[in-house]
């Protein structure tokens, strides 16, 4: 397989980027004067939807101050919609550099669970990411992993074969949903192991067995 079809398609949270930054959600809460635990849950039970581009931010931040019975306001859905957006909003630079440095050896793309008007948010913050191969971000392309279409999109953006993939993810369920559709899968830890395995993976062809079982 020729090294120009090979793709290297990353997660972002959890991998290029930071997780959600530590104590975003009880400030949210705080916001709309909700229990902590009880934010957190309507936050994450009503997310996919929005993930997804099913919903826009106003649908989803009234859907969650609905079920908390507070007031779904304008400016209260503003104040948290912007929380929302900053808590998501930093990289890990160590990973952006590498991330930068692969495309000399193989195609680089994204997928990624992230809202439309979040994505906007850091594409603007991160203007390296338009020189990738591929954006695919949930909120834009109206699927979020671990559905098969999410990955089906990338196979058809891209006019690749699922083998020619190397999928990064730090959650095991949508590393489980990449190879069910074919491609080789890896679940991350750090950028140390990272590097073996796309070495290794570039260096033996996709879909190999020594890529496989990571």
């Amino acid at each position: 397989m020729a090294a120009g079809h090979r793709i290297v398609l990353f997660d972002l949270f959890g991998v290029i980027a930071l997780q959600q930054r530590p104590g975003s959600l009880a400030r949210m809460a705080a916001c709309c004067n909700a229990p902590t635990d009880a934010f957190t849950t309507a936050y994450w039970e009503l997310r996919p939807p929005y993930d997804a581009g099913r919903q826009s931010a106003p649908e989803y931040w009234a859907g969650v101050l609905r079920l908390l019975s507070r007031p779904a306001d304008p400016g209260t859905t503003e104040e948290l919609r912007l929380a929302d957006i900053d808590s998501w909003s930093r990289v890990d630079r160590r990973m952006v550099s590498f991330t930068r440095s692969l495309r000399s050896r193989a195609r680089v793309a994204v997928l990624s669970n992230i809202p439309a008007d979040h994505a906007d948010a850091f594409l603007a913050a991160q203007p390296w990411m338009h020189s990738l191969d591929l954006l695919a971000l949930s909120g834009k392309i109206n699927t979020a992993k671990p559905e098969p279409a999410a990955f089906h999109h990338c196979i058809n953006a891209l006019h690749a074969a699922p083998a020619d993939f190397l999928f990064v993810d730090d959650r095991a369920e949508n590393v489980g949903a990449a190879r069910a559709v074919g491609m080789t899968a890896h679940v991350f830890t750090g950028l140390d192991d990272l590097v073996e395995v796309i070495d290794s993976w570039l260096a033996t062809g996709a879909g190999s067995p020594t890529a496989s079982r990571h």
